[in-house]
């Protein structure tokens, strides 16, 4: 990557930390955001001790896939290893999100599963596993490969009283992808409310919609409508 390259995804790393505290994903200092380096066993990654909602360039360092500092001297995030330990095992990953977001988490305090009742949902048609081998940090290479085996090929895992991880194929797809499941697990905690039984879609029409609802074009309309919104 040339320094431009590594400029430029340092800027939309920070953009999708600031967008995703407009979505849900806000809890003090926690979550963050990574992408992979392309070409390089590297990734780009918010540092600890910044709110989602501050969070700049200049605040995104670089790590190894061992969750080593490359630059600098500024702190990471304790569960470094969630993120490059999916990247080790997902090739075809580009860009992580972690964080606590408050229906999503709720979801993952419960043996619910998250019910086809909107195109929301849909996106998660073809699995959205748990974790529940421990609620506690994930801080270990170990750790991180346990949850990247639990995610499998799924675009999500729920974390067992903790929170969720996702995956996207660039920062846009993993940004898209944090919010639709924030928003499915709220529209599913609303509809519980409202009396009478849930009504969800069949498996097959939910993943017939899928491709027609969640399309690359759309990812990147979506994009640029969130980068306008805090200033990308």
């Amino acid at each position: 990557m040339t320094v431009d390259d590594i400029r430029s995804l340092r800027r939309e790393v920070a953009a999708a930390c600031r967008v995703l505290a407009t979505e849900g994903y806000s809890d003090l200092t926690l979550g963050h955001v990574s992408a992979r380096m392309p070409g390089q066993d590297a990734v780009l990654i918010k540092r600890k001790g910044v709110a989602l909602a501050e969070v700049t360039a200049d605040d995104v360092v670089m790590v190894d896939l061992d969750a080593r500092p490359l630059e600098g001297d500024a702190e990471i995030h304790l569960e470094t290893s969630l993120h490059t330990e999916v990247y080790r095992a997902r090739p075809d990953v580009g860009a992580v999100v972690h964080g606590h977001p408050l229906h999503a988490t709720a979801l993952a305090a419960t043996d619910a599963r998250l019910e086809m009742l909107s195109h929301d949902a849909v996106l998660f048609a073809d699995g959205l596993p748990r974790y529940d081998a421990s609620p506690d940090l994930v801080t270990s290479a170990e750790e991180g490969a346990a949850v990247a085996r639990v995610l499998g090929t799924c675009r999500a895992v729920l974390m067992r009283n903790h929170g969720v991880l996702v995956a996207g194929k660039d920062v846009p797809w993993a940004v898209l992808t944090a919010a639709t499941l924030e928003r499915a697990a709220e529209i599913q905690a609303l509809a519980g409310t409202l009396g009478g039984a849930l009504t969800p879609m069949s498996i097959e029409d939910a993943r017939r919609l899928a491709p027609a609802k969640y399309r690359d074009a759309f990812a990147r309309e979506y994009w640029d409508a969130w980068l306008r919104q805090v200033g990308g």
